[in-house]
């Protein structure tokens, strides 16, 4: 086998690769990825109507731990409805310098988050992008509260009070708080405390217990993140689109690490898994919605599924498993902790407990990491993320140069005994294997390997399908103008121009390297430049600049090589 034909088959391997890659996806979207619950109670049940506190209870609220909560259970039908849209009281709208967010009295859920710095688009830069929302089809809404063995405790169907409407983070100051209370009717205080700070996603949510009854009280903390789930229409030509980004929950633990939960996984199983530590949340493209439990306190991660015949609700989050206990006449606090904003790497890594591995480069993350941390070191030199790129190729390039060289080399030698190959194809005529064996000997006489043209190739396809990842995962891409016409490296060129310039490039390299002799090859070969360019034109723009730059720095090192061997030649012969 002639290194033409290795070459192409690399080419096409690459391509291959990547359609396998978006086949995958969607059977995942299709027939989602099964896990196995840990055997244990379900973890959302119906705990009964509205009592006459105002609390009510519906089945979309966790079931306390009680001693029969190991007896493993089906799933129970909900005997109080959920409504189709989600009941409402007042709003407090807090902003910060990063967000604005709305709490409502119902609950005391968070409704409402948009980023302020993050644009819903380039053509609506005033517009910020709004992650949290309870309106319309798509819902996305953090829950939480308290649960007990008598239901007289505020769980998110609890009405509060508060004194605040409208709280804005003062120049100055590092946080803000709004409080919300409900007392129960045996004289239990119940406060729970949000604090936003500044230039930060994280939020506290504490719950503050004051017993002023003559019982003890016990309890337990929950909170949820609810969603729906909603197709969103594929843009590009079939195949030829990008691959979608995960959308659906995720959960860490110290024994599994980081797994993800998707939406037909919480349909088919309610998830009850015990850890001591660890996190869940709900992922979107370039956005997460994280809890993060108080640390040192075990707990158990679960999902639910409501509204199943109307329009499923998913709901997945954490409970505590041992009670807190508050003793008549004192007080006891319920600390929890949530991270609800963009998929910033260094911000996620400040919280220390593995909450960066929201950002999935996917099978590829030892090769992505590397690339994703060069580029942010060189963006803080040029800040230009296009230039970034350019600069991370050439350092790629650099690395790679001695096999890359070599490569050069082989196939310049073999560019020279083209000639003889040809004569030696017309005197064996259609003898193959004499063929082959006179090529291989003239390869063993002028050292040259007939498989060095297949590695600048094979070196490009981890770095190639790395760099898409970062791309299609790092939210600091997301919206990253270069130059001119390029606004966003993350989306394909509006224009096509690099995609063709790509084309071109690929097509220069070929004039370089020698022809195949089968007239068959040589066809297919002068079709690749018109395929690729093709199939880039739906690829992000960074990812065809990177290529278009590789190709560009590969044709200036092979005429460069190429030169010197035939000026060295020239040299030997006077």
């Amino acid at each position: 086998m002639d290194f033409q034909r290795l070459i192409l088959f690399g080419a096409l391997g690459m391509v291959l690769l990547l359609l396998w890659q978006s086949w995958l996806e969607y059977e995942a979207d299709k027939n989602g990825t099964s896990f196995n619950a840990a055997t244990s109670a379900q973890s959302a049940t119906t705990q009964g109507a509205n009592n006459a506190s105002g609390a009510s209870q519906a089945d979309d609220v966790p079931q306390a731990p009680t001693a029969s909560a190991a007896v493993e259970s089906t799933d129970i039908p909900s005997t109080v409805p959920v409504s189709q849209s989600l009941p409402a009281e007042r709003r407090v709208v807090v902003e910060t310098d990063l967000i604005r967010a709305e709490i409502d009295t119902k609950g005391g859920d968070l409704r409402h988050l948009s980023l302020l710095t993050y644009p819903v688009s380039l053509e609506e830069p005033d517009t910020p992008f709004v992650l949290l929302n309870d309106k319309g089809a798509d819902l996305f809404l953090i829950q939480d509260g308290l649960l007990s063995a008598d239901n007289d405790t505020p769980n998110h169907h609890t009405v509060f009070s508060t004194d605040r409407e409208n709280v804005t983070l003062a120049p100055g100051a590092d946080s803000v708080e709004v409080h919300l209370d409900w007392t129960s009717e045996e004289g239990v205080r119940f406060r729970k405390t949000f604090t936003f700070f500044r230039n930060s996603y994280f939020v506290d949510v504490t719950f503050t217990v004051d017993n002023q009854s003559g019982e003890t009280w016990s309890g337990y903390r929950y909170s949820q993140i609810l969603r729906t789930q909603v197709v969103e229409q594929s843009s590009g030509l079939g195949f030829l689109t990008r691959l979608p980004s995960y959308k659906g929950g995720a959960i860490f633990t110290p024994e599994d690490k980081y797994q993800k939960i998707d939406f037909e996984d919480m349909y088919e199983a309610n998830l009850a898994r015990p850890t001591p530590s660890g996190w869940v949340a709900m992922l979107q493209h370039y956005f997460v919605g994280a809890l993060l439990p108080d640390a040192g306190t075990g707990y158990e991660f679960y999902s639910n599924v409501t509204n199943r015949d109307t329009g499923p609700r998913y709901l997945i989050g954490y409970k505590t498993t041992q009670p807190t206990v508050v003793p008549a006449g004192s007080s006891q606090e319920l600390d929890g902790e949530m991270y609800i904003g963009p998929k910033e790497t260094e911000r996620m890594i400040k919280a220390d407990n593995q909450l960066e591995l929201t950002v999935d480069y996917g099978w590829l993350t030892p090769v992505s990491s590397p690339l994703f941390w060069v580029m942010t070191y060189i963006n803080r030199v040029v800040n230009n993320w296009g230039v970034s790129i350019i600069l991370l190729t050439l350092l790629v390039k650099l690395v790679f140069f001695p096999l890359s060289a070599a490569s050069y080399k082989s196939m310049a030698r073999m560019k020279k005994m083209q000639p003889r190959m040809q004569t030696l194809k017309e005197r064996f005529g259609d003898d193959k294997q004499k063929f082959q064996q006179a090529m291989m000997e003239i390869y063993k006489k002028e050292k040259i390997n007939p498989l060095g043209g297949c590695l600048p190739i094979v070196i490009q396809i981890p770095v190639f399908i790395a760099l898409y990842w970062v791309l299609l995962e790092s939210v600091e891409l997301r919206q990253a103008p270069f130059a001119l016409w390029i606004k966003d490296l993350s989306l394909q060129d509006p224009y096509y121009v690099l995609p063709i310039l790509m084309g071109a490039s690929m097509f220069g390299q070929q004039l370089l390297n020698p022809a195949p002799l089968d007239p068959m090859q040589q066809k297919i070969m002068m079709a690749l430049p018109l395929v690729f360019t093709i199939f880039f034109l739906w690829f992000p723009s960074g990812l065809v600049l990177y290529w278009l730059v590789n190709n560009v720095l590969s044709i200036a090192q092979q005429w460069v090589i190429t030169r010197k061997i035939q000026a060295a030649d020239s040299n030997s012969n006077t």
